[in-house]
């Protein structure tokens, strides 16, 4: 009798207890924010039930958890806060910004576990894994150029293989915003080089009067037993800030109505304060804005009058059409103008690149930054938002403006490029840097270039100092991935081509030229010449397995095979994502800012 009624006991105990626990249990959601911006992609975690949640574009989210748990807030570039959850329905936090990034430790065998995630502010409810975000897929007219995916060549019909540089890094971070939002992620979106060039590299530093160095290895490609890969690595010269020459800056500001979202002229405001508190005395800004029409909003102002200048910033508000190409001819106007000689010369737009009023083809555009491009004026294109974001209209910009390309989706990501890559992003250090590369028909069956489809140049433009390329700032690295077959070597990529009747394709080599694998040749000018410099490296056939290559040339492999998974490209053969991984892992390195980390995070989530 005493063991009924002590069990009857317990179990009414146990019953009060669960009741308890459930009375606790809530589903909590909030808001988190940055230096007064919405942040997106911060991954919530809860101590004592271990689930998770990230916050969508609006920097909302909603997780399960009950009275008393420990809610972990982490994003890369600010410091971690934990919070104790207590009786409320809706929590708002501030992350504070820290000088280093934060390293974000993934591990392995971290659970993938689906979680339930309730978007309030946008009224729908999207099961997904536990780093993506929420995205709304309606309206969407993004738009990227089209991609080709560079084949094999036979090195006996085209031993030379010739293009221009590219260091813009504007596709990974939009693919980061897309995976983070759990969107589909375009095939044309995914820009390999791009993604590649997005990280810092440890190359050595020029030591002699040329503004870069090469780099080069070869080692064995993991996805593929039959192939090498010659990674070709260009190290810039890092300028320190007071040696670089003075500035006149045009900031030329997207306000029309297409902007009026918190990821859009909300967060561009904030990034450009980054900026401003990067300029000197010596240096001067003007802002010009467009939407229906195009104003100057502050004319050229010292870089040390800074409250002044952000003042400018923190009145602008979006609506009207946009007006892209009155803009422009403003912009360039005030910067001629107040052209400095031998300075930095440059416009900086800042826009979703959504151009419906005067000039708004990509050719139309091309035409006017051709035309003023000779003025010696270059000019910078930074991207913001989603849904009707024009990529390929951004891209064309940069590229005919002698400039460079970026996305900005976070206030980490300006403060990338805006703030820790300063000089890289503003000031170039040679421009229409162009590569050609020569492979030895007695070592290389075939080769292809991964990456780079829309900056092939001819062979011939090569030497031809009227072909525009691409530029280098202070401190870029700038890399290359060749994925090469051996001779003796047969691939089903390397089509079959008829026997060449007048010409001799029999592979010879003399005796001091049988170890060379390629040879390397790279003509630059310097920012304010008309006339190029030739430099060239010999590559030697040293093949080493890509477990013992370099960090980075294990982070590079993995970040080019990532590109091919996204892409469905059938270069990739079987190749799974704990490959990806793998390279990864042993690329990660110090990894100082957390960006690596961050990669593996993205593989992780990515469908």
């Amino acid at each position: 009798m005493k063991k009924i009624t002590l069990l009857i006991m317990l179990l009414f105990i146990t019953g009060a207890s669960l009741e308890v626990s459930a009375q606790n249990k809530i589903m909590l959601s909030g808001q988190v924010t940055g230096e007064g911006q919405p942040l997106a992609g911060v991954r919530v975690l809860s101590k004592i039930g271990g689930h998770k949640s990230i916050t969508d574009f609006n920097g909302n989210f909603t997780i399960k958890t009950q009275i008393g748990d420990v809610l972990t807030f982490k994003f890369i570039g600010y410091t971690t806060k934990t919070i104790t959850v207590k009786n409320t329905q809706f929590l708002n936090v501030v992350l504070e910004s820290s000088e280093a990034l934060e390293k974000v430790i993934v591990r392995e065998n971290e659970p993938v576990e689906e979680i339930a995630f309730i978007s309030y502010s946008q009224g729908f409810h999207s099961k997904i894994a536990p780093a993506h975000g929420i995205y709304n897929h309606q309206n969407n007219s993004e738009s990227y150029a089209r991609i080709d995916e560079n084949q094999f060549k036979h090195v006996s019909t085209s031993p030379l293989s010739t293009f221009s540089i590219d260091v813009d890094r504007a596709a990974y971070s939009n693919i980061r915003r897309m995976i983070n939002n759990g969107q589909d992620i375009p095939a044309d979106a995914v820009r390999i080089e791009e993604m590649i060039n997005y990280f810092n590299y440890d190359y050595e530093q020029p030591k002699n009067a040329d503004p870069f160095m090469m780099n080069a290895e070869v080692a064995n490609t993991p996805w593929n037993s039959v192939t090498q890969l010659i990674k070709i690595g260009i190290k810039g010269k890092e300028i320190p800030l007071g040696d670089l020459p003075s500035s006149n800056l045009v900031f030329l500001l997207d306000v029309s109505g297409s902007m009026n979202n918190p990821n859009k002229l909300p967060l561009l405001k904030a990034a450009f304060k980054i900026l401003v508190n990067q300029l000197r005395e010596q240096d001067k800004v003007a802002i010009v804005v467009y939407a229906g029409a195009a104003g100057t909003v502050l004319e050229p102002t010292n870089g040390s009058n800074k409250t002044e200048i952000l003042n400018a910033l923190d009145k602008l508000e979006a609506g009207g059409s946009t007006a892209g190409g009155a803009g422009l001819k403003l912009a360039y106007s005030l910067a001629e103008k107040h052209f400095i000689d031998g300075g930095n010369n440059r416009i900086i737009l800042a826009t979703d690149g959504d151009f419906n009023v005067g000039l708004s083809s990509d050719r139309e555009m091309e035409d006017l930054i051709e035309e003023k491009r000779a003025s010696g004026i270059f000019l910078t294109a930074l991207g913001f938002g989603m849904g009707n974001y024009k990529d390929s209209k951004l891209e064309t910009l940069a590229d005919k403006g002698n400039g460079n390309y970026a996305y900005i989706d976070t206030m980490q990501e300006a403060r990338k490029v805006l703030g820790t890559e300063f000089g890289g992003t503003l000031y170039t250090i040679a421009k229409d840097v162009k590569i050609q590369v020569e492979f030895n028909p007695a070592l290389v069956k075939g080769y292809r270039l991964i990456g780079y489809e829309n900056r092939l140049l001819n062979d011939e433009d090569f030497n031809d100092d009227t072909k525009d390329a691409g530029e280098i700032g202070s401190g870029h690295t700038v890399t290359a991935l060749y994925e090469i077959l051996p001779v003796g070597k047969d691939s089903l990529f390397l089509k079959a081509v008829d026997e060449l009747k007048y010409t001799n394709t029999t592979t010879t080599s003399t005796t001091n030229k049988s170890n060379e694998l390629v040879t390397v040749k790279i003509r630059y000018k310097e920012p304010n010449s008309d006339v190029s410099k030739l430099i060239q490296q010999i590559v030697k056939s040293d093949s080493m397995n890509i477990s013992n290559a370099s960090e980075d040339f294990n982070f590079i492999a993995s970040l080019a095979l990532f590109g091919m998974q996204l892409r469905d490209s059938p270069f990739k053969g079987d190749a799974s994502k704990s490959m990806t991984l793998s390279l990864a892992e042993r690329g990660r390195g110090k990894d100082k800012e957390g960006f690596r980390a961050e990669f593996i995070r993205l593989v992780k989530a990515a469908n």
